[in-house]
């Protein structure tokens, strides 16, 4: 695992929580933003973004990963998530997070950017199944 300085936990953060502003909820009314910095230093937000047909929602730190991924990078360091109330990601982003690293540092924050929890991916979703897994 990674070691951040309380400075850059509080810069994701507010990446985090700015990103969460330009949430798109309507229906939940649960805005979600992330913060994404690859290994190579370089930064990548989202927001959640609902839609009417609930299974089209994308959640935010899907968005942050799958740009990152779009722009050729494939290795994290660590993923900053702002909820109103300091909730976790949900599976399908917890497995996302899985595929491309469980040494990922997760830092989840409530919507006044106060650090509820810092963990890492393998934290969230032990017994994690990965590309390992398909290999014969």
């Amino acid at each position: 695992m990674i070691k951040l300085t309380d400075e850059e936990r509080c810069a994701l953060i507010e990446l985090a929580n700015e990103a969460r502003r330009r949430a798109y909820a309507p229906y939940s009314n649960y805005p979600v933003g992330a913060a994404l910095r690859t290994r190579s230093g370089r930064l990548f937000t989202g927001c959640n973004v609902e839609n009417s047909a609930y299974p089209t929602t994308m959640c935010a730190e899907r968005i942050a990963i799958y740009k990152a991924v779009s722009e050729g990078e494939k290795k994290f360091d660590v993923i900053a998530v702002v909820t109103p109330n300091g909730g976790t990601p949900c599976g399908s982003c917890r497995q996302v997070m899985a595929e491309f690293g469980l040494d990922t540092v997760v830092l989840v924050a409530d919507g006044a950017g106060r650090l509820v929890q810092e963990t890492t991916v393998a934290g969230l979703l032990p017994g994690a199944f990965t590309p390992k897994d398909l290999k014969k």
